[in-house]
């Protein structure tokens, strides 16, 4: 994952930032006005920011339930081996995964948490073969089943 460098805001782009995350469909005339710039600037600076990476990603958040794939599931993992070029092909595994909607590479007593959307617990266990036993390093995991989805995909408080 490419990190970006950190880029200087000033306040219209905090404001501009905070809608985007509320609602990416807004138009940059709606943008402008609530915000007090003219719709070319809003461009400009949301190029500018999707440019400098800032913005990463422009995405639609799916219903889980409404697509068919209603179970989130958490899992704690513990790798055999800390060797780099060993957690870099877990970190790869982790990142090609369709399943694995975000993984985190962790301090602590589990070295991985992965946050994965699947159909079924059958599912679930053919992912945890392909993931866990069949591809090696893995000394444990631990799983967690979402009894419900309080809070996902958050805004980032700038």
């Amino acid at each position: 994952m490419v990190r970006s460098i950190a880029v200087e805001l000033d306040d219209f782009d905090v404001k501009i930032l905070r809608m985007v995350q509320q609602d990416n469909h807004a138009s940059q005339r709606v943008i402008a006005e609530k915000i007090g710039l003219s719709p070319p600037a809003v461009a400009r600076r949301l190029q500018h920011l999707r440019e400098t990476k800032v913005i990463r990603q422009d995405i639609a958040v799916l219903d889980e339930t409404a697509v068919g794939r209603p179970l989130t599931i958490i899992v704690h993992v513990t790798t055999e081996n800390e060797r780099l070029d060993l957690l870099d092909a877990m970190k790869d595994r982790f990142n090609r995964c369709p399943q694995v909607q975000q993984c985190y590479y962790v301090t602590g007593e589990m070295d991985f948490i992965l946050i994965l959307n699947v159909k079924d617990m059958a599912e679930y266990n053919e992912v945890t073969r392909r993931l866990f036993f069949d591809a090696g390093n893995v000394k444990s995991f631990r799983t967690c089943v979402s009894m419900e989805n309080v809070k996902t995909h958050g805004p980032i408080p700038v």
